[in-house]
């Protein structure tokens, strides 16, 4: 008679291969006698211990003391059918630590409460993610430096080269650095870093003697790194005898060096040389940052080229308008009075009222010319028109338009204040304006120009008794005067109104309130 097979002993058999097979670790707890009653030799393993050490370890010996209180809090709470799961450290052999993910459940073993382990070394996957966060952190931090960098170099006009080699820094540590612009056929420093020595010397010009090294150097507006300045590398070896005499100081004492050309579109502009004391330190990742930078250097140097153009083509205009304004009223003034001068003689001889009348003529003239000549020296000298008193600089303005029209100009003040610069500047210009209208335009026979200060407000009003127009009617073509002088008072806060109609004159009036300037906290 055949012996039937023990079913028990057979499926238990199963399971033990399974146990002992399985890649993740497993092991079973005894909770009532808090220790490791069985362990599967990838548990073992993956602990630095054999089966016979793991055998009755308590687990706070292999497990780092807040992940052992999370492991108490779990055996005092669990429950059958439940499902623990944690990211803990746990400790090898050796004590070196590793990052376990855990799935705890009861069970019962050999008929005693127990608890079942389930864990994966994830120390590598742990370490990677530590990695990407560490270099997704750092070009965050790179990105919102360039864009500090961009803000920086985009709001100033004025080229501060310095300020592009500081701003470089912020993000590629150096130990030299120059920046460099394009002036054919020559590259001059407009600014070092480095040492004292460095930062104080003379700026250095770079002779480039054919366009080929030009090409060279631009690279087709790529950075150029060399691993080892010194060495017989053919980059090296150009980069040294371009770097001659006086330009080797920027090699001085260095070993690495990168070169990021300066270029907007086809036109080269300069160009950043930095070196830094390490070999081989410069890192495409950081030749990517430069040219970053780079570029926005390029469009702030180009800018700081075109605000200079811009402000001296201001100077000319300014020139060219102050020139016509002598010739238009002090030369013909002059001319007028010299005219009388020379045929008052023979006048008196004939008709000595006559006489006394062009004697009147001669001595309008000559204080019209005076007056337009000290408005023009106040044009001149843009400190009189801050520091005088408005009302003075009203009462010139008169004067200047009475000499040069023989229009009588009448003022009245009332009241005495102080005005900001900008705004006294604006009112002038307004004024100034309002008097050259009525001088070419109104055909009038008088003007008044009533000022009057109160308390932190002043209203200024210019009448005129002329043939005045119709407001609502939109300007002839190239007479932007109203407009112009309605967009500087609203730049400044005044209000500005006109009123006029054909045939009875036109009132300017300019208000403007003092607003109370707060505190912020």
């Amino acid at each position: 008679m055949s012996q039937i097979p023990d079913r028990q002993s057979t499926s238990e058999e199963e399971y033990r291969n399974i146990f002992e097979a399985a890649s993740d670790g497993l092991i079973v707890y005894d909770l009532e006698m808090d220790m490791v009653v069985e362990a599967n030799p990838a548990a073992c393993d993956m602990h630095g211990y054999t089966r016979q050490e793991f055998i009755g370890l308590n687990p706070a010996v292999f497990m780092l003391p807040a992940s052992h209180i999370l492991f108490q809090e779990h055996v005092r709470t669990v429950e059958p059918g439940e499902v623990f799961e944690a990211l803990v450290i746990h400790t090898h052999k050796n004590g070196s630590p590793f990052h376990v993910e855990v799935r705890r459940s009861a069970i019962n073993y050999r008929g005693r409460p127990c608890l079942l382990s389930v864990m994966r070394d994830v120390s590598r996957r742990i370490q990677t993610e530590k990695i990407l966060s560490t270099q997704v952190d750092a070009r965050m931090r790179e990105q919102a430096a360039l864009l500090a960098i961009s803000h920086t170099l985009a709001s100033t006009l004025e080229l501060q080269p310095g300020l592009i080699l500081d701003q470089l820094r912020e993000i590629i540590e150096y130990d030299h650095a120059g920046l460099f612009s394009f002036e054919d056929p020559n590259l001059i420093t407009l600014a070092m870093r480095g040492t004292g020595q460095l930062e104080q010397s003379a700026s250095i010009s770079i002779h480039l003697d054919t366009p080929e090294i030009l090409v060279t150097l631009f690279n087709k507006h790529r950075p150029i790194r060399i691993a080892d300045i010194w060495s017989d590398d053919p980059q090296a070896e150009f980069l040294r005898s371009l770097l001659d005499d006086g330009a080797s100081i920027l090699l001085e004492g260095m070993l690495s060096w990168m070169w990021v050309p300066l270029a907007v579109k086809s036109r080269i502009i300069g160009g950043m040389g930095v070196a830094h004391a390490k070999r081989n330190y410069f890192t495409s990742h950081h030749a990517d940052l430069a040219l970053s930078v780079a570029n926005q250097a390029a469009i702030t140097m180009i800018n700081a080229e075109l605000y200079g153009h811009a402000q001296e083509l201001a100077v000319l205009e300014e020139r060219q308008r102050l020139a016509r304004n002598l010739h238009d009223a002090v030369n013909q003034s002059l001319f007028s009075a010299g005219l009388i001068a020379e045929v008052l003689p023979r006048l008196w001889d004939q008709d000595q009222e006559l006489a006394r009348q062009s004697l009147e003529d001669l001595r309008r003239l000559t204080r019209g010319a005076m007056a337009e000549m000290r408005a023009l020296l106040a044009e001149l000298r843009p400190s009189t028109l801050t520091d005088a008193e408005l009302g003075d600089l009203l009462r010139l303005l008169g004067n200047s338009f009475t000499g040069r029209t023989n229009i009588p100009a009448s003022l009245t003040m009332v009241g005495q204040g102080v005005l900001s610069a900008e705004v006294q500047v604006a009112i002038y210009r307004i004024c100034q304006e309002a008097l050259n209208n009525i001088a070419k335009h109104a055909k009038a026979s008088l003007v008044e120009i009533d000022l009057k200060h109160e308390d932190a407000a002043i209203e200024l009003s210019i009448r005129d008794d002329g043939k005045g127009f119709d407001p609502e009617q939109p300007a002839a073509s190239g007479h932007y005067g109203l407009s112009m002088m309605r967009e500087r008072a609203e730049a400044v806060g005044v209000q500005f109104s006109i009123t006029s109609q054909p045939g009875h004159g036109t009132e300017l009036t300019l208000r403007w309130v003092e607003t109370e300037k707060k505190e912020t906290l």
